[in-house]
């Protein structure tokens, strides 16, 4: 089990920040790079409804409009806002990609949990998250999130980087597995030996229910107060967490996007669908914060599946 606190007193123990503007850079730079993923994998992945409905239609969009990304805006009372994209189609029976930058001041009973946030509760916070249920119950669903926050004030500012990704294969699927684990160690080893094995543990002992005492999905990766004392170096690995997802899932979907089903393994996916549900509203942490920090309450909700089943 990762050392929570240890890391959490490592963010506390940072130096003082002497430049404002420093920080201000950090934030329009993440703020942009979670923009920018978010328009590269709507692309690619309505490039994949695409190229399925045209596989599998006699008369692709002949009584229906051509698949894309919805979006809506919406803004947070006490500051801030995001957008949320969501594509309903074939082949995503519904992927929900969301970004936002949030800022104000955390509630006085959750302010003493969060560094650098203890006295004032002053916070900023910008990322994406990002949630697929395919309609293909052969086809896992798949999470990811990457984020950066900041807290407190003046000099006294303390910042940080958390993620990660993981696979929920509603039928078993070791081959998947297998590739979305690989992919990752290969992308972690460019960064830091260590990641992969830390951030594996951590995101096994994270998606787990304990109620029906078995984990959500075959795991991926998980982090939190990520900062080395180099922000130029751990924006570099967050970047190639979102690239990378991005990467492997396409090449899971493609492998398995035509493949047949049983009205078995369909029943199968609903059920499981049931325990993401459970994970999402119990224990999420992304759903709790977003919910005590005034969110909106739709796009917190965005990952819950379109439909599911409890036998």
């Amino acid at each position: 089990m990762v050392n929570v606190n240890n890391l959490i007193k490592k963010v506390r123990k940072q130096p003082l920040i002497k430049n404002e503007k420093v920080i201000i850079k950090k934030k329009d730079a993440t703020k942009e790079w979670f923009a920018f993923l978010r328009d590269e994998i709507c692309k690619d992945f309505l490039a994949l409804e695409k190229e399925f409905v045209k596989k599998n239609s006699v008369k692709p969009y002949a009584n229906k409009p051509e698949p894309k990304f919805e979006k809506k805006r919406w803004n947070r009372q006490g500051g801030g806002g995001g957008t949320m994209s969501i594509l309903r189609g074939e082949l995503f029976e519904k992927v929900g990609i969301n970004i936002s930058t949030v800022f104000g001041e955390f509630s006085k009973e959750f302010r003493s949990q969060i560094p650098g946030a203890e006295k004032t509760g002053k916070f900023w916070a910008s990322g994406i998250s990002l949630v697929a249920h395919m309609g293909n119950p052969k086809i896992p669903a798949a999470h990811m999130n990457t984020r950066f926050l900041v807290t407190g004030e003046g000099k006294n500012k303390k910042f940080w980087f958390g993620g990660g990704c993981d696979l929920t294969p509603m039928v078993i699927d070791k081959k998947a597995k297998n590739i979305f684990h690989f992919g990752l160690k290969e992308m972690c080893n460019k960064h830091d030996k260590k990641y992969y094995n830390r951030f594996k543990l951590w995101c096994d002992d994270y998606f787990f229910l304990p109620h029906r005492n078995e984990t959500r999905g075959v795991g991926g990766i998980f982090f939190d107060y990520l900062n080395n004392s180099n922000w130029e170096k751990d924006f570099l690995f967050i970047k190639d967490v979102g690239l990378s997802f991005n990467k492997i899932f396409k090449e899971i979907i493609n492998e398995r996007m035509n493949l047949k089903y049983t009205q078995k393994d369909k029943t199968l996916q609903l059920e499981k669908r049931g325990r993401y549900v459970e994970f999402n509203l119990l224990y999420d942490r992304g759903t709790i914060f977003g919910l005590k920090t005034g969110g909106n309450s739709e796009a917190i909700l965005m990952s819950l599946p379109p439909n599911v089943s409890w036998i």
